[in-house]
């Protein structure tokens, strides 16, 4: 939105997530929001984690990569999450954010404990310290976690990379264990912050996973009004 008064300081945008495991629909979940939020005359900046900026993104194909020469350690892989996160802050999120702009983004910091933490078991307190260190005190305003039971999800991804001919990446080549552990963690995380998360059930069709997305963010731009 704009600020007609030269002397009166720009509001801080708003910086909305999306999170879920794979197949759960984000991609089509975030054009939605982006969409109505721009419908509705903000300015905003659609977004991904990993990457978002170019040095970003090649640390997001380090982390992907299937076929690299060397098993990746877990915890070099959370440096390279925070790491690609720190770059992702400085150059896109926090001068959108300064300027007014909302932010859309696939995925953020509850993914770094969802995947790192609940998937690859590292402590939640290294994660803590990782991300006071990279966000200072930066989180998002509003996050709609997308959820649906594990095996589904993993049809859904099957049907996607068939249908694009595709291949599973590094994290998509997982086990149902880890799958299930990602799961449970987002989940965890949603109960422990019910002000800033909602859990849209993703398992029901798409027009009425949209209708309850949209519906949820609405209830949330009358409060921010």
């Amino acid at each position: 939105m704009c600020n007609n008064d030269p002397d009166r300081p720009t509001p801080r945008g708003r910086f909305i997530t999306l999170e879920g495991g794979e197949g759960v629909g984000k991609s089509t979940s975030l054009a939605l929001v982006v969409e109505h939020l721009r419908a509705r005359g903000h300015e905003v900046v659609a977004t991904r984690e990993p990457g978002g900026t170019p040095r970003a993104e090649a640390m997001r194909r380090l982390l992907l990569d299937p076929d690299g020469e060397e098993t990746l350690d877990p915890d070099a892989e959370l440096l390279l999450v925070f790491a690609a996160r720190a770059q992702h802050l400085v150059r896109v999120i926090r001068p959108a954010l300064a300027r007014g702009a909302w932010v859309v983004c696939d995925r953020f910091t509850d993914a770094t404990y969802a995947y790192q933490g609940g998937g690859r078991g590292l402590e939640a307190a290294r994660i803590a310290q990782l991300e006071a260190f990279v966000q200072q005190g930066l989180e998002p305003d509003l996050t709609l976690l997308l959820d649906m039971p594990m095996a589904e999800a993993q049809q859904r991804l099957d049907g996607r990379l068939q249908g694009q001919g595709g291949e599973r990446d590094r994290f998509e080549r997982e086990h149902d264990a880890f799958f299930e552990a990602v799961r449970q963690a987002y989940l965890a995380r949603a109960e422990a912050d019910p002000g800033r998360m909602v859990v849209i059930a993703a398992g029901v069709g798409l027009a009425e996973v949209q209708s309850e997305l949209l519906a949820r963010l609405d209830e949330r731009l009358v409060a921010w009004t």
